[in-house]
């Protein structure tokens, strides 16, 4: 009952949902923009950005005096559009490349911040100016009008991510076809820029310089690995982000004295964690049993192609023992093969011997017509010699599929080559080596 009143307590605390509601746009802003960052394969650029940042906060203030938001933003955007002009710069005109160009912007600007923000600290105004929240976040600093200027920015970008979404797909994918439509790619690539660097600007009181980076590539990563289409990625990726601010505003406000951006990013980091293990295509789990599912499937049309070769017409069942020796695998892995496959109901085993199903003697035929076709094709085509295209038949009839073999078919027989003539090839001889079941 305590935590649940404490829960209660926080949740209606008016600075907590300021915090909150800041948060949820940094996180679904940044996860939007991280999305084209990623596939732009410019991941370091919100860092660069956000350390070129810094020097136009300290000069801001320097200038104004003032800790208002919205003029340390202007000064943080200023800073880091002339931080994104000189990338570009450094990239166009010499040949230094862009990871080059953005480590040379992100220290020499970073360097020239803290040398102006360790002016600010030793001059009569030091104490009361409070700018090293812009290095490492301060989310409980959000006021109500910080919240505003943070409203304004997200929705121009979101409005401007929506207005130039397919010339940002034509940026990332095929930049020479979006010159032949008439767009300037360069010109497009200083619009994402620029919409990124006010993303990091509308962070850095949040997150901090140091850690904004993060909130714009960690969503990003993690949504990668849940689709492969670029509008469900940007999707997935925004909401990742808004979801990693509430719950890195919520886990800091549950446990006192515990800065919100480090648990932001934290939790994006989760995030990315479990999204690496159980994406159902990309992730690690999926992977390993799709290769698992491979290796049985090949092991099951060698066990079919080695009883072809050992079958004869006067006795249809083939020792498990003699199996194991045209295999060359251990004689209990050729008995799991074969129960196995009884499972699935290609082979009957009894007494040490085993002899294939109908269902079986479809599958054996197609394996081997899939091998000797595409051993043909491959002679036929002159693309290899006749005794080298055993080992290329034997890697790719396991990914053979009767759509594809009817192809094979067709092109052969348009040709007028005689496929069922010329494909007479004994079924003995082959040797394999088995894998892992």
């Amino acid at each position: 009952m305590p935590i649940i009143s404490g829960v209660y307590e926080v949740i209606w605390d008016a600075t907590f949902q300021l915090v909150l509601l800041g948060s949820l746009l940094i996180g679904a802003t940044s996860g939007t923009l991280g999305a084209f960052a990623v596939l732009r394969r410019r991941s370091l650029l919100g860092d660069a950005l956000a350390h070129a940042a810094l020097p136009g906060v300290a000069l801001a203030f320097l200038w104004t005096q003032s800790k208002a938001l919205p003029i340390l933003l202007l000064g943080a955007t200023v800073s880091g559009v002339v931080g994104v002009l000189i990338i570009e710069a450094i990239v166009n005109y010499t040949r230094i490349k862009a990871d080059a160009a953005l480590g040379i912007v992100l220290s020499v600007f970073f360097g020239g911040g803290i040398v102006l923000l360790t002016h600010i600290q030793r001059s009569e105004v030091g104490n009361q100016s409070g700018l090293d929240k812009f290095l490492f976040g301060q989310a409980a600093s959000i006021v109500r009008a910080d919240l505003y200027v943070m409203c304004i920015v997200s929705v121009l970008v979101m409005i401007a991510v929506f207005l130039f979404y397919k010339e940002f797909k034509g940026l990332i994918f095929d930049a020479e076809f979006l010159s032949a439509l008439g767009f300037s790619p360069r010109v497009v690539n200083l619009l994402l820029m620029g919409l990124i660097v006010l993303t990091v600007m509308v962070g850095l009181q949040a997150v901090g310089v140091i850690l904004i980076a993060a909130m714009l590539i960690t969503p990003a990563a993690a949504a990668r690995f849940w689709t492969d289409r670029l509008h469900v990625m940007v999707l997935v990726s925004g909401i990742l982000g808004a979801l990693c601010g509430a719950l890195g505003v919520g886990l800091s406000a549950l446990a006192p004295r515990i800065p919100t951006g480090p648990v932001m990013v934290l939790v994006a980091t989760a995030a990315f964690l479990v999204s690496v293990l159980i994406a159902p295509r990309r992730g690690v789990l999926a992977r390993r049993m799709r290769l698992r599912a491979n290796a049985l499937r090949e092991n099951g049309q060698h066990f079919l192609r080695a009883y072809l070769a050992l079958q004869t017409q006067d006795k249809q069942e083939v020792v498990l023992a003699d199996l194991a020796g045209e295999l060359q695998l251990p004689l209990y892995r050729v008995r799991r093969l074969a129960k196995r496959l009884g499972r699935d109901g290609w082979v009957n085993t009894h007494n040490g011997a085993c002899s294939l199903t109908k269902l079986g003697h479809k599958e054996a035929d197609f394996v081997v017509k899939s091998h000797q076709l595409w051993e043909y094709y491959l002679v036929y085509r002159s693309i290899l010699e006749e005794d080298h295209v055993d080992r290329p038949a034997d890697e790719v009839e396991h990914i053979l599929t009767p759509e594809i073999i009817e192809q094979l078919e067709t092109i052969l027989a348009e040709e007028d080559i005689d496929i069922v003539g010329d494909i007479h090839k004994a079924h003995s001889g082959y040797r394999r080596t088995g894998r892992d079941e």
